[in-house]
């Protein structure tokens, strides 16, 4: 990590949330890039920030493990050791400056990524699955990732993430039915095997056995857990921040390298903008029908459809803190799997700054509940 990040002082003298407000993380899939996301929540934890529920998929889920599963406090420590122990295979940066230097050293790191895995991550199948006739389910990827595994049983105390006092949601999809589903420690206990099928992306990883159904990454269905939150709880006031790695806006493709990392930046983004739009209408209508129900005459108390409508309603108010991981110009496709301390170091400091500066931005620090159920503050568009 930069020293002049760890070298400054613990503030919290700016409350992050309003009273009654409840305070929740969503983190988005993205591989290498979720770095960004522990130095967001660096700057988060330096203002005392003790969330009341995280919601993860993919790399999300991880970081949200460490997060919910450790104290408050050393949280971010935590994910730093994460961090430090993923990229430390390549711990120096490109030889010379530039941006074809750079540009030329990140696909070098991500090849190494490629032929050797990551410390305390994943590690090349041998033999490889391809050369076994009728592999078990487990073994079908490119990689075994029983060292993450290993890895979440050091650093998380799945005791304290199942102790109910931050709830976590981790996303991943049924690889027989295609179905997309939540673990939720609202219904269930989660271990590690809940994290790693959040991020158990083919064709590289393996599927995850949970009783007796097997799961992949929940990026394939959707990269980010705000519409699960958004359905989940319609009664609670709360402050979201929304972590995401992939940003849907971007240039237009100038050269042929240029079209694979637009393409996955437009995939993975899950339409973030269109859905919180689409979140926001929602939540507005909800708002509006809640009011209409408690102008209705009294006989109407025990009518059956006014009380299915009622369960449907409410009166909370949500602001969305948006956090995005923007594109570097040294950048390609394989960003998502390039793990260099340099760049790791790069991104956990871009998300420290971007937190930072949104934290201090009159407009959050003076925002008021919102009228109309829902507002968004994109504070930082760089």
């Amino acid at each position: 990590m930069n020293q002049h990040l760890a070298d400054q002082s613990v503030s919290s003298d700016l409350a992050i949330t309003k009273a009654d407000e409840m305070l929740v993380l969503v983190f988005q899939g993205g591989g290498a890039l979720g770095s960004y996301q522990g130095g967001v929540f660096e700057a988060m934890e330096r203002r005392g920030a003790r969330p009341d529920w995280v919601a993860g998929i993919s790399i999300g889920a991880i970081n949200a493990a460490l997060v919910a599963g450790n104290p408050p406090g050393e949280r971010s420590g935590a994910l730093r050791r994460f961090w430090d122990e993923v990229s430390s295979n390549i711990t120096f940066g490109a030889p010379l400056p530039g941006l074809l230097m750079e540009t030329t050293f990140n696909e070098v790191s991500a090849a190494s990524t490629a032929l050797y895995g990551i410390p305390g991550f994943f590690k090349p199948r041998f033999p490889p699955t391809y050369l076994v006739p009728t592999p078990a389910p487990g073994n079908i990827g490119y990689y075994d990732t029983a060292p993450l595994r290993a890895t979440l049983e050091r650093l998380v105390d799945f005791d304290r993430l199942n102790d109910g006092e931050m709830r976590v949601s981790l996303g991943a999809v049924n690889v027989a039915t295609g179905n997309f589903r939540y673990f939720d420690t609202d219904e269930t206990r989660i271990g590690p095997e809940h994290v790693m099928a959040s991020g158990a992306l083919p064709p590289g990883f393996p599927p995850i056995e949970i009783d007796g159904e097997w799961y992949w990454d929940g990026g394939l269905v959707s990269n980010t857990p705000l519409q699960y939150v958004l359905e989940r709880d319609h009664h609670h006031d709360m402050c979201i921040f929304q972590v995401d790695l992939f940003s849907a806006t971007g240039p237009l493709p100038e050269t042929i390298f240029d079209i694979a990392e637009r393409e996955k930046d437009i995939r993975f983004s899950s339409r973030t903008r269109l859905n919180t739009d689409m979140m926001k209408e929602q939540r507005k209508l909800r708002r509006a029908l809640h009011r209409l129900l408690r102008k209705l005459p009294a006989e109407f108390a025990d009518d059956p459809d006014a009380a299915l409508l009622a369960e449907r309603t409410d009166d909370a108010a949500v602001t969305i803190v948006h956090l995005i991981n923007r594109r570097k110009a040294a950048s390609r496709d394989s960003k998502d799997y390039e793990f260099s301390r340099r760049t790791v170091d790069m991104r956990w400091s871009d998300g420290f700054a971007d937190a930072e500066e949104t934290l201090v931005d009159e407009r959050f620090v003076h925002r008021c509940m919102p009228p109309h159920s829902v507002e968004v503050l994109d504070l930082n568009p760089r």
